[in-house]
Order: structure tokens, then C-alpha cells, then sequence
């Protein structure tokens, strides 16, 4: 009986096969360093912050955007809450945004602007998990962290075949991952540094989701799943759930003097500490959301302008757009500690630094007013 040939994967090959892959075909982002020059922190973790859940290709314009307007830590720190959420409407996640402010500060204060170089201390700061922590520590500071993001997730699975469906086959990966980064240590200071985010590249423009270019990949001879002649099968996911659908609605209400009324929401509820049009309580849990509020009450020419769709990480959402014209916001309405007005004559709708759900119902809004002036 012949037996089947098992692939042996050797830790130390596989180290210098990624990283002279990488000599020859890394991207070039704006937070990394050239050559030897010294890594900044600051920049390596705020980038790291913004690729949580976001592409590379959208990071990039508001990761320059911030280091023009804030170049170092402790400028950060000492900058506006509104300034910085406005900064980063658009980007998602607006959690994150918070957090950067508070870790700012922290770093700032209780660290005389330098970030901790290891993770046990990394890990004590907000908004820095253990996958941060790791790329911060490793990446900025040369420590022989092991790092696992989504791209990296993914070569492991493909390299072991790791059958086992999501989410136990997630933990299986990161265990498995030690055994890329093992005698790591051994590695140059600036190849501790770089091989991370080799890695990372490799995921990206090899080792991707769909069509991975296989014949290109520097690690090939040591994949399980190019062996099997299945690397899109891997990872392995469980089937995905329904997705629930929450409905509300927004208002466009406008004065003539052409003030429009929005709100800052509360730091506690999704999307806090944002500008945002006036909505009912859809981000609330719980499956009766009150549809009944202030604006319904107080102004009687409420008018249906259209539907706006967004996608939650865990919920869709579809709002109904109304709009309303009255003489004076502050006399009908009464404005609380939380409401805002902009004078559309004064500001693009887009420099407000709005939500995305909520950038899309005023564009709606202003598309069907212009339409509707036109008819008049």
C-alpha cells in the first residue's frame, strides 16, 4: 500500500519564503515607514484601528486626513470629541472612534505620549484588543508578537486545511498560527516588524477570498488546501443567518430661513457622539420600536419623501424620509441640549461629517425638494 505524501510545514523556510516575497511586492501604505527608517506607533495603531472591519482602499484617504490635521498622539488627545467623530463619519464603527479619543488621552496623560511596547500593557488601553495589541507590539516595536487578522486567519486555514466551520474553526486557526511565528525571536528587528505584515500582504494580493492566485504564492509548496486543489473552500464557515430587517424613520425638517435641524446622539446609543437627522429608536433592542415622538406631535405637514437601506454588521435597516417645512425650528420645536442646526447655504450636507445612513436620507431628501421646486 502506497502511502499518501503529507505535507511537512517547516516554520523557519516559511519565515524567509514570506519575507522575500515581501522584499520584492509589498504595497505601499501611507502609515508604513521606508527601509530602516523608525517606525512611528502612533500611526501604526491608528491605522490599525481603522482597518478594523474597514478595507484598506477606504482607510487610506481618512488615515491622511488625520495625521495632517492631528500629526502625533498628544495633538489627538487634546482635540475635540465633535471635531474627531466628525473627522471619522463615514468610516463605520463609530465605537472605534470613541475609544481612539479615550486612548489618546490615556497615552497622552499616564504615558507621556509614548505607547507601552508590550501587550499585557497594550491590552490594558481602550479599543486595543489582543489582535492590536499584537500588531502594535509587533509592528511598531519589533516584539515576536503573534499576529492573526482576517488575511492571516486565512493562510492558516489554507495551509493546514482546517476543516472545522466557523466559529470553532476560528479558534482552531489561532492556535494553529503559533506555528507560523514560531522562533520568530531568532528573525532581525526589522524583519520581526515586517513579517506580520508580509503576511498581511500575502492575504491580500495572493491568498485571497476569491480566485487566490496560487501559482504566484511564495508559500505554495506547504499548502494543504493547493495540495487538495480547494483553497476557496477554506476557511470553512457554518451557513449564515437570517438577517434581521429594523424599520424606522427620519426627518428633514428645515425653517425658512434654511436652518435644518439635527441632533447629536447620546454617546450610549449606536452611532453616539455623531451629528445625525432626527430618527425614532430603531437602534433600541427589543421588536415593538415606538414610532411616536416630538416632531410627529408638534408639526402636522410631515410628507413622505422616499426610503433609505442600510446594512448593519448585525441588522438591515430601512428608513422612511419625511419632510417638513416650518416658519422658526427654535419656536416650534423648542431645541434640547442635543439638537444642532446647519444652514445648507453655508455648509455642503457632506462636510457636516454625517453617518452614511444618515448622509444617504439627506441626499434623498434634498434630491426630492429640488425636484419638488422644480415642479412648483
Amino acid at each position: 500500500m502506497v502511502k499518501s505524501h503529507v505535507l511537512r510545514f517547516e516554520p523557519d523556510k516559511f519565515q524567509a519564503d514570506v519575507l522575500s516575497w515581501y522584499d520584492e511586492n509589498h504595497r505601499i501604505l501611507p502609515w508604513r515607514v521606508k527601509g530602516r527608517q523608525k517606525t512611528d506607533a502612533y500611526k501604526v495603531w491608528l491605522s490599525e484601528i481603522m482597518l478594523q472591519q474597514t478595507t484598506v482602499p477606504a482607510v487610506i484617504p481618512y488615515f491622511q486626513k488625520f495625521t495632517q490635521k492631528w500629526p502625533d498622539i498628544k495633538s489627538l488627545a487634546s482635540a475635540k470629541d465633535e471635531e474627531v467623530m466628525a473627522a471619522w463619519a463615514g468610516l463605520g464603527y463609530y465605537a472605534r472612534a470613541r475609544n481612539l479619543l479615550k486612548c489618546a488621552r490615556v497615552v497622552s496623560t499616564e504615558y507621556n505620549g509614548k505607547f507601552p511596547t508590550d501587550t499585557d500593557t497594550l491590552l490594558k488601553l481602550p479599543g486595543i484588543g489582543p489582535y492590536t495589541a499584537a500588531a502594535i507590539a509587533a509592528i511598531a516595536f519589533g516584539q515576536p508578537a503573534t499576529v492573526v487578522d482576517g488575511n492571516i486567519e486565512r493562510i492558516v486555514s489554507r495551509i493546514f486545511a482546517i476543516s472545522t466551520p466557523y466559529p470553532l474553526g476560528k479558534k482552531e486557526i489561532h492556535v494553529r498560527a503559533q506555528s507560523l511565528f514560531e522562533g520568530i525571536a531568532k528573525l532581525s528587528l526589522q524583519n520581526i516588524k515586517s513579517y506580520p505584515q508580509a503576511l498581511m500582504d500575502i492575504g491580500a494580493e495572493v491568498c485571497s477570498p476569491k480566485s487566490p492566485k496560487c501559482h504566484i504564492c511564495p508559500v505554495q509548496k506547504m499548502c494543504q488546501a493547493y495540495r487538495l486543489k480547494t483553497p476557496e473552500s477554506f476557511p470553512v464557515k457554518a451557513p449564515k443567518k437570517l438577517v434581521p430587517i429594523r424599520q424606522g424613520e427620519v426627518y428633514w425638517i428645515e425653517d425658512k430661513t434654511g436652518n435644518i435641524l439635527f441632533e447629536r446622539r447620546l454617546d450610549k446609543r449606536m452611532l453616539g457622539g455623531m451629528v445625525a437627522l432626527p430618527t425614532t429608536d430603531w437602534d433600541l433592542n427589543g421588536d415593538a420600536v415606538p414610532q411616536s415622538n416630538i416632531y410627529r406631535k408638534k408639526i402636522k405637514n410631515l410628507t413622505r419623501l422616499g426610503v433609505v437601506h442600510h446594512v448593519f454588521t448585525h441588522f438591515r435597516l430601512e428608513l422612511v424620509v419625511y419632510g417638513a417645512t416650518i416658519p422658526d425650528i427654535q419656536n416650534v420645536l423648542g431645541l434640547s441640549d442635543h439638537s444642532v442646526t446647519y444652514n445648507l447655504k453655508k455648509i455642503a450636507l457632506k462636510d457636516i461629517g454625517l453617518p452614511s445612513v444618515f448622509l444617504k436620507a439627506g441626499t434623498l431628501a434634498q434630491s426630492f425638494l429640488k425636484r419638488f421646486d422644480k415642479v412648483q
